[in-house]
């Protein structure tokens, strides 16, 4: 059964879906601006946020707020529970008309995820978790893969605007993995990435420079389906809310394979270049 955190993060995330869906056949009309070199927001991006903040203000207005186009939202104190929000996760996807994009939210009690939901408006498939309670797609349990190593693996990277200094360790890298996996896919969307490590779908994630709005619920997601989460080192991920704002390294995917790509990580060389 949901709980009742989750069936508010489900409502707010269709409420932003149903933004992203209304504005997709406009997009030569949208207001973008240029947040960062190659890092774009619309005002569709706002839009969405506007909903799902909304939504929460209402319902929880002592929790503090964390997004992605809002930045933090608080009292000026560090409290408890923080939503982590997303409102698009995959706005180039989204701008170029690449159908591949969703509204990622998580519930983050002290810098750790408790709850999550990764809401794909497109497919209409929703992925929830909640801490100790497991993971789901449309409301069938799912699990990571059972792949125990390397050799044939479907992986997915990233290569976001702000880690193309790293471009050369990371290709490196990527080169030496393509002599064991099958392929390595780009998809453009970390927190679906993360939803399809932890239903089976893909073998193993790894990025650089990603923000808690990018993550929060998709590790949570990978840790409920029996997954597991670490940065390039094979350290703890860090606090998800406001003290965590930096952009970070992660490897997800079962606890065999993560390891071993971990390992790949640290031997060709990419860990170094973030020390």
């Amino acid at each position: 059964m949901q709980k009742p955190a989750v069936t508010l993060m489900v409502k707010a995330a269709r409420a932003a879906g149903n933004v992203l869906l209304r504005y997709m056949h406009r997009l030569d009309s949208l207001n973008v601006v240029e947040k960062d070199r190659m890092d774009y927001a619309s005002e569709v991006d706002g839009l969405a946020e506007k909903e799902i903040i909304k939504e929460f203000k209402r319902s929880t207005p002592d929790y503090a707020i964390l997004g992605e186009e809002s930045g933090p939202l608080n009292s000026g104190r560090q409290a408890r529970y923080t939503w982590v929000i997303d409102p698009l996760d995959g706005t180039s996807n989204y701008l170029h008309g690449i159908p591949h994009f969703c509204v990622s939210i998580a519930l983050v009690e002290n810098g750790e995820p408790i709850h999550g939901v990764v809401f794909d408006p497109l497919r209409n498939e929703l992925f929830t978790a909640s801490r100790g309670s497991g993971a789901t797609l449309n409301d069938k349990r799912i699990r990571v893969s059972e792949r125990k190593d390397l050799e044939g693996a479907m992986l997915i990277t990233g290569f976001p605007p702000r880690e193309r200094p790293r471009a050369s360790p990371h290709l490196k890298c990527v080169d030496a993995l393509l002599l064991q996996a099958e392929d390595i896919r780009r998809t453009g969307s970390a927190a679906l990435d993360l939803a399809y490590v932890a239903s089976g779908r893909v073998d193993g994630y790894f990025e650089a420079g990603v923000k808690p709005w990018d993550i929060a619920a998709g590790v949570l997601l990978v840790r409920e389906a029996g997954g597991k989460v670490v940065d390039f080192r094979g350290r703890s991920t860090g606090p998800m809310d406001n003290r965590g704002l930096a952009g970070r390294h992660l490897v997800a995917g079962n606890l065999k394979l993560t390891d071993a790509l971990q390992a790949k990580i640290v031997d060709t060389g990419y860990a170094a270049a973030f020390d």
